[in-house]
């Protein structure tokens, strides 16, 4: 399999400008750990995740170095230290030039990628654009395992899978963070929804493709406010039977 048969889009993305709590509040309601950076041209810049936000001022986790590492490290670091845990602005704290990967890159390759540089997820580029991103979620593992078992997709697959998110993604209830995955006319949605309703309306709109077989329904439902999220129905009852 290739990362665009597998790739989480549309990818929610932030600016350089985004204020840092603009940031951090887009990462709680989308259920997301990490975001791209894009400039106004939507060139990738950078990536900003939860472990940015650990040594913050807000909540008194600066880094604490003794007189000594300070003077090993000198002024510099000290410098960093301070921009990353007092800044205001995402171009302060995020990671840049960071590790990319193309619509062709092969699953193996990917996990590969993940586990050497020790990241989460890999922002998918076209050139200098973000089309979508891979990350290290319990899907990763799932089609990773599923990928060893079965042939790649075929070119109608694919068609079906683009079909499938070109639907969803005209709607305001499309799932965040949607991922499909199709092989042999047998689908699968994973993404995030905060209204019941949306599950089933996603379902029915991957069942009026041609050429869709059967949906799998893996859409977690998250409460926005107190971050509470529960496992699709089909999920639950697959943890219990196991």
């Amino acid at each position: 399999m290739r990362a665009h048969q597998i790739m989480t889009r549309p990818v929610i993305t932030v600016t350089p400008e985004t204020p840092i709590v603009e940031a951090a509040n887009i990462m709680l309601e989308r259920h997301v750990s990490g975001l791209p950076v894009v400039d106004g041209a939507g060139k990738l810049v950078g990536v900003v995740s939860e472990g940015d936000f650990i040594r913050r001022s807000e909540i008194g986790t600066e880094r604490k170095r003794g007189r000594w590492l300070r003077f090993i490290l000198g002024p510099g670091k000290s410098a960093a230290d301070f921009v990353q845990e007092h800044g205001r602005k995402v171009s302060e704290v995020m990671t840049k030039a960071p590790l990319t990967i193309t619509e062709d890159t092969a699953l193996a390759e990917i996990v590969d990628i993940m586990e050497r540089n020790h990241v989460k997820r890999l922002p998918v580029t076209r050139g200098d654009q973000v089309v979508g991103i891979v990350s290290r979620a319990n899907l990763l593992q799932a089609v990773a395992s599923l990928a060893r078992q079965v042939p790649d997709p075929t070119a109608d697959d694919d068609h079906i899978r683009n079909r499938i998110i070109d639907v969803l993604e005209k709607n305001d209830w499309c799932p965040f963070g949607l991922s499909v995955i199709v092989k042999d006319g047998i689908v699968h949605l994973s993404g995030v929804i905060t209204e019941e309703r949306s599950r089933q309306a996603a379902v029915v709109a991957a069942e009026n493709i041609d050429g869709v077989q059967k949906v799998h329904d893996h859409l977690c439902w998250v409460d926005t406010m107190s971050g509470m999220y529960l496992n699709s129905p089909e999920d639950e009852d697959m943890a219990k039977a196991s």
